[in-house]
């Protein structure tokens, strides 16, 4: 395993990062993992090296958070060696308080996400995406005060547009409170328009970048057609993802993932995440796992040391899409 700065922090964390949405409740999704199944996963990926896990208070309601406090205690080599980023904003109920990033919200959510994690901080706390509804005043000082309180070390952010994010990043370095030190954005071979506003602007400020859905959601695999949605049950089932990236630019793009995989001897997997583990400021990718391969091939990618020339490949193909994700 590689290890690497938390964006423009000291601590360090895995290339991969297991993202744990996939792991809690089969009645939030169909294709969720229950407990049981869940945690052989887990360990395998303490066992690999991987040290970086990502959940949301969101994900089955709690109960992905509840997993992997669960699998952190029994199989972790201990709390100080393991880095826990978990996120707070989307609706956790129909009370209208139990969503957004109203201070009320936030300081609710921090202690809830504690207990089901069974631990006394996150590493890092995120906003799950920019709520329109709180002011920015609001959100930070509160998100600043859990950093006081030494509830969480660092504070992140996912979508949202880049002059969002910088207005949110001034309004804290104006009162002196806690900034973003990572961003988990969408960012993938098929949709990258990250790279206009909120790379650049990451880059220059030193935010470290933790993709979501690196593979895009299974589609870089290579499995899927227009018909075809793919061969797990959260493929099958994923409408979101079939708006997404169903475009012909998309399968081009994927043929040449394809090509150059069969060149390679390797699985569609390892050369869409090398792609992504060449991109300036990319810490690591989060990464889902369903399947056992689905981690060995993570860990594989990281020694898929890509060409110049593949890499030009891969990108050339590419076409704009909508701002999807936010």
């Amino acid at each position: 395993m590689d290890y690497i700065n938390l964006g423009a922090t000291g601590t360090k964390v895995s290339r991969i990062c297991l993202g744990c949405m996939t792991y809690g409740s089969s009645k939030w999704r169909d294709w969720v993992l229950e407990d049981t199944a869940a945690q052989p996963f887990l360990k395998r990926a303490l066992e690999l090296g991987i040290n970086f896990f990502d959940t949301a208070d969101v994900y089955s309601l709690g109960e992905s958070e509840a997993v992997l406090g669960r699998a952190l205690k029994a199989f972790g080599p201990g709390r100080d060696q393991v880095v826990i980023a978990t996120k707070v904003c989307q609706p956790m109920g129909d009370d209208p308080n139990a969503r957004g990033l109203s201070r009320k919200h936030i300081m609710h959510s921090i202690d809830a996400s504690l207990r089901r994690l069974q631990t006394d901080y996150v590493d890092l706390y995120q906003i799950h995406r920019f709520d329109p509804w709180t002011p920015i005043e609001e959100t930070m000082a509160a998100l600043d005060d859990v950093v006081r309180a030494g509830k969480a070390l660092y504070i992140g952010a996912s979508s949202m547009y880049a002059w969002q994010f910088a207005k949110m990043q001034e309004t804290a370095r104006r009162n002196g409170g806690a900034r973003f030190v990572t961003m988990q954005n969408h960012y993938n071979l098929v949709y990258r328009e990250e790279e206009r506003e909120m790379i650049p602007l990451c880059l220059d400020q030193g935010v470290g970048l933790i993709p979501w859905s690196p593979l895009a959601r299974g589609f870089l695999a290579g499995n899927r057609s227009k018909e075809a949605r793919g061969e797990t049950t959260r493929a099958k089932s994923d409408d979101f993802a079939h708006r997404m990236y169903y475009q012909d630019s998309d399968f081009a793009v994927v043929a040449r993932v394809g090509e150059i995989a069969r060149q390679r001897g390797v699985p569609n997997a390892q050369v869409a995440l090398a792609w992504l583990l060449h991109q300036p400021g990319v810490t690591s990718p989060i990464i889902g796992a369903s399947r056992m391969q689905h981690l060995e091939d993570a860990i594989a990618a990281l020694a898929v040391k890509l060409t110049d020339e593949e890499l030009k490949t891969l990108a050339d193909a590419y076409r704009p899409h909508p701002i999807l994700g936010h």
